[in-house]
C-alpha cells in the first residue's frame, strides 16, 4: 500500500483572515473564486467571514468568545452544584439523629 505523505498545517495570520474577509466583502468575485486565489477551500474562507463578522459583531475575537462559552457553560454548572448542594444540606439538616 502507498504510504500518504500529509501536507504540514498551514497556518494564516488574522490579518490574512480580516483581509480575504474584507475581499469577499468589497469585490465583484465570488467567495469561491476569492478562496481559489488565496489557495484555499471556500469553506475555509466561509468560516472566517463567519468568525470576522462575529468579531464585528461583539468586539470579541474569536479566542475570547470560545473562552466566554466555556465559562458559561462552567458557570451553569457551578450554579447546578450550588442548588443540588442546598437541597442535600436542607435533607441531611431535617434529618432527627
Amino acid at each position: 500500500m502507498a504510504k500518504r505523505t500529509t501536507r504540514p498545517k498551514r497556518v494564516f495570520s488574522k490579518e490574512f483572515k480580516r483581509e480575504a474577509a474584507r475581499l469577499v466583502r468589497e469585490s465583484d468575485k465570488s467567495l469561491t473564486a476569492i478562496a481559489h486565489e488565496l489557495g484555499i477551500g471556500p469553506g475555509l474562507l466561509s468560516k472566517w467571514m463567519r468568525q470576522v463578522e462575529a468579531e464585528e459583531k461583539t468586539g470579541l475575537s474569536s479566542d475570547e468568545l470560545d473562552e466566554l462559552k466555556e465559562l458559561r457553560k462552567e458557570n451553569a454548572r457551578l450554579k447546578e452544584e450550588v442548588v443540588i448542594l442546598g437541597k442535600a444540606t436542607a435533607f441531611f439538616a431535617s434529618r432527627k439523629l
